[in-house]
């Protein structure tokens, strides 16, 4: 497919709308209202396949939800983004400073003070680990108003990254915003560019190699628990007071991958919130799955 297409993918919307694209649509809907009623707090989803058209599904997605640790997708692509106009930039190294470490930091808490870690090494840790002082160091080193240019530029106009993450998360929670709709977005920008082979907002190379972190990241009991065992999920999830996110990529490799960004806020249940995003997880892959038999 052309990178026009990828563009101006509207222009497929007629053809995608048949009475049984629009029949599983609504019955998907149906689904994932009745997963949310058995939730707790309030919710933004987005859920859609690479082909051109319409979401399977949303339910607010273009409502502002707290990033929480998602936003490390836009941090890790803003350093690739920069590595692609800057030869070199993925080798450089920053110092180190303890006196700079925060909580959620199990990684960093164990590199010796002054050391000079590579932009490329701490991506790891920051996906894999959700390593909140390996984030910070990234973030500062790039600048915020970079990294909202990135997301910008991949049509991620309602996400903001305000600051760099701090050990009190409770008073972060609005200035650090997205939708479900936004990271989305990017998700599918990346893994366009993996299957594709176009650049996209970064080229195909670093695309596959952000699918490849996020396949390796630890924290696996949102998205990846609602579906069956073995399923591969390219995924980054978040939490803070009162929030539960999650947003991946089901199948990135295979032969019909989706995207799905699930946030929420105003949480008090914890479980009922994470079986909420286990379960609109599972009938999500179930329609999707099903639609190709």
């Amino acid at each position: 497919m052309r990178r026009s297409g990828f563009i101006a993918s509207s222009a497929a919307v007629a053809a995608a709308s048949l009475l049984p694209r629009v029949v599983k649509a609504r019955s998907l809907e149906d689904a994932i209202d009745d997963a949310l009623a058995r939730g707790d707090g309030e919710f933004g989803v987005f859920a859609r396949t690479m082909a051109p058209g319409p979401a399977l599904c949303t339910v607010n997605a273009y409502e502002s939800f707290p990033c929480a640790s998602t936003i490390k997708v836009l941090v890790m692509t803003t350093a690739f983004y920069a590595a692609e106009r800057k030869p070199g930039v993925l080798k450089q190294r920053i110092r180190f400073d303890r006196g700079r470490l925060i909580g959620g930091s199990d990684y960093m808490q164990g590199v010796d003070d002054g050391a000079r870690l590579g932009i490329a090494a701490l991506i790891v840790p920051m996906i894999l680990f959700s390593d909140n002082t390996a984030a910070n160091m990234l973030i500062e080193h790039f600048g915020v108003d970079l990294i909202n240019c990135v997301g910008a530029q991949a049509g991620m106009l309602n996400t903001r990254l305000a600051r760099p993450f701090i050990d009190t998360p409770y008073k972060i929670r609005d200035l650090n915003v997205t939708t479900a709709y936004d990271m989305g977005t990017l998700l599918y920008h990346i893994e366009y560019g993996a299957r594709e082979a176009i650049t996209t907002i970064v080229s195909p190379e670093h695309c596959r190699r952000m699918l490849s972190l996020m396949l390796r990241q630890q924290d696996r009991d949102k998205i990846p628990a609602g579906l069956p065992r073995g399923v591969p999920v390219a995924d980054k999830d978040g939490e803070l007071d009162g929030t539960r996110n999650d947003a991946g990529i089901v199948e990135p490799f295979g032969d019909s991958p989706f995207i799905l960004s699930i946030y929420s806020k105003n949480v008090s249940d914890y479980d009922a919130c994470l079986g909420a995003i286990r379960r609109i997880a599972r009938v999500t892959y179930e329609s999707v799955a099903g639609s190709n038999l």
